[in-house]
């Protein structure tokens, strides 16, 4: 009688195989990470400019407010959006509705941000902070920018900065 020869992979092949896949997935899995806090960074800088041009905007708009009080008053009234509503002061339609409501619990691309204005009557100055949801996973660097334009961060994940002096004393974004 002949022996018929098996077909199919051994068990070693196979632990191979996976000891293969593995060893790839332990080298992938931390460059998508560090790609994925690099997003959420390059878009949190983003939103902090998109901020500053929308309180440029306000301030020239509503003169009697000077500079928005809070990042809600620069968006739409409703998550619709601004379409057949007219921007006043208490919702400029400036920023969309996911920026102007970015909060802890409810972050933009893994950041939050706050914006903080110096009441004057009107509003003289404003400094806009943005800060990671999670410090060290969906972001490393906090932002922040004041009416002077100019995007600072920290290098080490913070709360965000709310106080010009907190923000003036940070690096510069090149």
């Amino acid at each position: 009688m002949k022996r018929q020869k098996q077909k199919g992979f051994s068990l070693i092949e196979l632990l191979i195989v996976v000891a293969i896949i593995l060893i790839i997935a332990a080298i992938a899995i931390p460059n998508l990470l560090r790609a994925r806090i690099a997003a959420n960074e390059s878009s949190a800088a983003s939103s902090v400019r998109t901020t500053n041009t929308a309180q440029i905007s306000y301030q020239s708009t509503y003169p009697t407010s000077g500079y928005a009080a809070s990042m809600a008053v620069m968006g739409p009234p409703a998550a619709t959006g601004c379409s057949g509503v007219l921007p006043t002061a208490a919702a400029a339609c400036l920023i969309d509705w996911v920026l102007a409501r970015s909060t802890v619990a409810a972050p933009k691309s893994g950041y939050y941000l706050v914006n903080t204005a110096f009441p004057a009557a009107p509003n003289q100055s404003y400094v806009i902070g943005a800060a990671a949801s999670t410090a060290n996973q969906t972001g490393v660097r906090s932002f922040c920018s004041t009416e002077e334009g100019t995007i600072r961060f920290s290098a080490a994940p913070a709360p965000p900065v709310t106080t010009t002096a907190g923000c003036v004393a940070l690096t510069a974004l090149q």
